[in-house]
């Protein structure tokens, strides 16, 4: 008697596997990279560089930084699960400008709520105590900022909305700093636009905390931006060729404090 014949393959196994569910694959695992991408950048980190000088030297020209925006959440049904925290005197952080709204600074905060600030002969009190601050830095010549609140005439600088507000937060020549804002110098006091001249930073404001320079680059001394010329794709040959030599190794990866 003869052996029954084998059952005849599936279709899917004529057929082989359907070249389609390769590249659906690839295209499932990219979706979910940019998701998880756009996450990350929308609600806990984002990328930031350092266009000034005016924290120097904790943050210099070149630097790129990581902020942490999830520091200051505010409490609420993740409160007890995330590590949200109070903006506190001593924290560098990154908001949006209070003028213009759509620009971004970074600073270190010297006065929270109800503190009262007076900084005299380049020396910063608050609450009537004088404060170590071995991150700013001075140039050799005078600022008006060496003696802050000055209630004498406005320079150019200063916002005129600031300027009208100030007196009313003066009491015994103490700023008092009033609730839900706070106020914020640059480390390098003579090189910064800060709380001196445009007033409190709103708690709304603040972005996050830098948290890491991922990378730190250099720009060409003054021999070489002769060199260079003002062309701008002269300028990109001239970084893409000395990447390496311009790049602070020592500053990158490391931790902003």
């Amino acid at each position: 008697m003869a052996a029954p014949a084998p059952p005849a393959p599936a279709a899917e196994e004529k057929r082989g596997r359907d070249p389609r569910s390769g590249w659906m694959t690839s295209l499932q695992s990219l979706a979910v990279t940019v998701v998880i991408a756009v996450f990350v950048i929308t609600f806990l980190v984002q990328a930031f560089q350092i266009p000034s000088e005016s924290m120097q030297n904790t943050l210099l020209i070149g630097d790129y930084l990581l902020v942490d925006k999830v520091v200051y959440g505010h409490d609420g049904l993740w409160g007890p699960l995330l590590p949200y925290r109070d903006v506190q005197r001593g924290d560098i952080i990154v908001f949006r400008y209070p003028v213009h709204p759509v620009q971004h600074f970074v600073k270190r905060v010297v006065g929270v709520p109800g503190d009262r600030i007076r900084l005299e002969g380049r020396r910063l009190q608050v609450n009537g105590r004088p404060i170590e601050e071995d991150y700013a830095v001075y140039s050799a010549r005078g600022s008006r900022g060496e003696r802050f609140p000055a209630l004498d005439s406005p320079a150019s600088h200063i916002d005129a909305e600031w300027w009208h507000e100030m007196p009313r937060l003066v009491e015994d020549g103490e700023l008092i700093v009033p609730e839900g804002r706070y106020f914020v110098l640059g480390d390098n006091r003579d090189q910064s636009l800060d709380s001196r001249y445009w007033g409190f930073v709103p708690r709304e404001n603040v972005i996050g905390r830098p948290l890491l320079i991922y990378y730190s680059i250099g720009g060409p001394d003054g021999a070489a931006l002769a060199s260079v010329g003002n062309g701008k794709l002269s300028y990109f040959v001239y970084r893409v060729t000395h990447l390496l030599d311009d790049t602070r190794w020592e500053r990158t990866l490391r931790r902003v404090r």
